[in-house]
């Protein structure tokens, strides 16, 4: 396993790491969880990410239960949560500073731990001040309750504005972002991200390396039964490849396959070994519903050496998205 630094931060997280959206609670019970969890701990992941909002708690609840199971050493690995959507009462929503110390204490019960290594604001609150969810994020740092604070899927923008809050008030700023980076989707982390990097130190926890499993190539000749683009809830994901954009991301899929098996590699192996190629890619999070693909994407660490700066070339020709210059953002 290979091991970044969270950032600036002096955290080393794994550069594969487990998290636990669409499939804990929703398509793995307690058994298959421990299973996964005391597989990629061997395999020395030391970072599993889950969220409030996941089945409502449930993912949560299965995950801890994994843990202590395991009797994994709390000092061997960190666990994060994220607070937004807690509930469809209007406190348990968004970022105020009282549904931010809720959702962190339901979510210690539910993993069974007395802290969170990395805690996230899930998307940005236009309802509530940042200087109000930075400060309440500080106060769960002071408490010893979460380590790190960060955020998903908020701009650089917003980032910056949290910085510049933390600057102003002598309160601790984000640490790292959790935003979505494939081959297929590159904009924020690449180009609008680009300032955070050196103006702060940015980390980032990029989740769906697969683009939802788009970039396995299980998809190349239509959407099998069982995949989670065919879960209840989730007709939203399928919908997003059914228009004429999903078609013609499909094609590039197809080359890419293609490309991949002229190196001799999975186009999944070569799609997640891409985005550990960046460097400001802190840790990618792997997702897993079966033991079988855990372990088969754990391979991925094997084949950056054969992503050489010419099959990079190749790829970015087939994808053709490589993003424009990023907006500068003042500190």
């Amino acid at each position: 396993m290979e091991y970044r630094r969270l950032g600036k931060s002096g955290l080393k997280v794994s550069a594969l790491s487990l998290g636990s959206w669409v499939t804990f609670g929703k398509q793995v019970a307690i058994k298959d969880a421990t299973t996964l969890l005391k597989t990629a701990y061997d395999a020395g992941m030391n970072f599993f990410d889950n969220a409030e909002g996941y089945e409502a708690g449930e993912s949560e609840k299965i995950m801890g239960e994994a843990i202590k199971s395991l009797g994994l050493p709390r000092d061997t690995f960190a666990v994060s949560s994220k607070v937004f959507w807690g509930g469809k009462q209007k406190m348990q929503l968004g970022l105020s500073a009282k549904h931010v110390r809720d959702a962190c204490d339901l979510a210690l019960k539910r993993l069974q731990v007395d802290y969170l290594d990395l805690y996230f604001c899930h998307r940005p609150d236009i309802d509530t001040p940042i200087e109000e969810t930075v400060r309440a994020m500080h106060n769960l740092i002071l408490q010893g309750k979460i380590i790190y604070w960060g955020t998903s899927e908020w701009s650089a923008r917003e980032i910056t504005q949290a910085h510049a809050v933390a600057q102003a008030y002598g309160l601790t700023p984000p640490v790292m972002e959790q935003p979505q980076y494939n081959l297929l989707h590159r904009d924020k982390v690449e180009a609008e991200f680009s300032p955070l990097y050196e103006n702060y130190g940015l980390g980032t926890t990029i989740w769906s390396p697969l683009a939802s499993g788009i970039l396995t190539g299980k998809y190349n000749e239509g959407i099998p039964s069982d995949s989670r683009l065919n879960l209840p809830d989730y007709e939203w994901l399928r919908d997003l490849w059914s228009g004429e954009e999903g078609k013609q991301k499909l094609e590039k899929v197809r080359k890419l396959t293609q490309l991949s098996k002229e190196l001799g590699i999975s186009l999944t192996h070569m799609s997640i070994a891409w985005c550990l190629k960046n460097p400001n890619v802190s840790t990618v999070i792997l997702g897993a519903s079966r033991l079988s693909q855990l372990k088969d994407n754990l391979k991925s660490l094997e084949v950056i050496p054969k992503l050489t700066p010419q099959v990079m070339d190749e790829i970015e020709a087939i994808v053709d998205n490589k993003p424009a210059a990023p907006e500068r953002f003042g500190q």
